[in-house]
């Protein structure tokens, strides 16, 4: 005995405001009131009593303009220099040490290791630096 699932939907009714229209109930048209899944879809004002009193449409307050007039010039990053550096997160500058790109066959095991740690830079150099890169964010009381 084989079982049949009919999909079939019933054809929609005509809604139109002419005079021939026929009029559809209003539950007809709204949506279910429960996803495929169960939970509620969304809750019609009436039947969701607010437990606090709701300001009047005419409200007076307004949004005012807060920067109107000529913008000031954009500092451009060095794009060089944003490759090389970067900001820890206490606001350090730190940098690679020189001396690890080539030649390395000559260089011992513990010469190598040293060099590949990151640096902080000197604080004479922090000027420089942050002239090269505006926006950074650093901390010069960081040790």
């Amino acid at each position: 005995m084989a079982l049949s699932l009919s999909l079939a939907r019933p054809a929609p009714l005509a809604v139109s405001a002419g005079a021939g229209a026929r009029k559809l109930p209003a539950a007809s048209l709204a949506f279910p009131a429960k996803s495929f899944f169960g939970a509620p879809l969304a809750a019609t004002a009436a039947s969701v009593a607010s437990p606090l009193p709701r300001k009047p449409a005419t409200s007076t307050t307004s949004l005012e303009v807060v920067a109107a007039g000529k913008k000031g010039y954009k500092m451009k990053t060095h794009k060089a220099s944003a490759k090389r550096f970067r900001v820890t997160g206490r606001g350090k500058i730190v940098r690679r040490c020189a001396g690890k790109q080539h030649l390395l066959a000559k260089k011992n095991t513990k010469r190598k290791k040293r060099l590949s740690k990151m640096v902080q830079v000197n604080k004479s150099d922090y000027d420089n630096v942050t002239g090269a890169l505006p926006y950074l964010k650093v901390n010069r009381k960081a040790n």
